[in-house]
């Protein structure tokens, strides 16, 4: 799943800039962090390989019906239905293995989403986003292959923000990453973070210094 992170250095300075930009105006601190995948999903190859043995067996009852008649019982009995079935189950792992949309057909949505929340938090506690002084750190999760996005902020901006704040930023990351702008999503995502911060009250201090890098952390 790394070929979801083919991030230029460009792309890197532009979502560092956007950062930077959100942050000239509150005290929030955004960490970007987007990874391949947040879980492994092993289920989901599993369940294609069985999907594609069914299927295989519908298309050998699918043969018997079409040569009815013809002097077959050794074929159906012996060789038929285990080359149809292999077949078929070979195909669908290779599907689910190679093209990752196949792959989330046989995961549950309820899967993904508690998957990436913990890997939000893992983010939050691997890059010590909880270090900022005045607890204002917030990473901003893309999970490529989930297509899913998270926002998960220490507790001053869990007491000035609420969940349903983040929809739209949520939406706009989650949009591009749809239609393979990922990096203009996510600079577009950040910089409504930053004024949705200031709008509600986090705005910057005299004092502020940069406390967490502006860099993207692709992993």
């Amino acid at each position: 799943m790394s070929a979801f992170l083919n991030f230029t250095d460009q792309d890197r300075e532009r979502i560092a800039k956007a950062v930077k930009t959100a942050e000239s105006a509150t005290s929030g601190e955004i960490v970007p962090v987007i990874v391949s995948a947040s879980g492994q999903y092993p289920e989901g190859h599993f369940k294609a390989m069985l999907a594609g043995m069914a299927v295989g067996l519908v298309l050998f009852e699918g043969y018997l019906l079409l040569f009815a008649g013809w002097s077959i019982g050794f074929w159906s009995g012996i060789v038929g239905i285990p080359l149809f079935v292999s077949l078929g189950g070979a195909l669908g792992m290779i599907a689910s293995v190679t093209i990752p949309r196949v792959q989330r057909l046989f995961i549950s949505n309820t899967r993904m989403d508690t998957e990436v929340h913990s890997r939000a938090l893992k983010a939050f506690v691997d890059h010590e986003v909880f270090l900022t002084r005045d607890r204002t750190g917030i990473v901003l999760l893309v999970s490529m292959f989930e297509r899913r996005v998270e926002v998960f902020g220490d507790s001053a901006i869990n007491k000035a923000v609420e969940s349903d704040d983040w929809s739209e930023v949520i939406a706009l990351v989650i949009r591009a990453v749809k239609s393979g702008k990922t990096v203009d999503g996510l600079t577009e995502g950040i910089l409504h973070c930053g004024k949705l911060l200031e709008r509600l009250g986090l705005e910057i201090r005299p004092d502020d210094t940069n406390e967490l890098s502006n860099l993207p952390r692709i992993e």
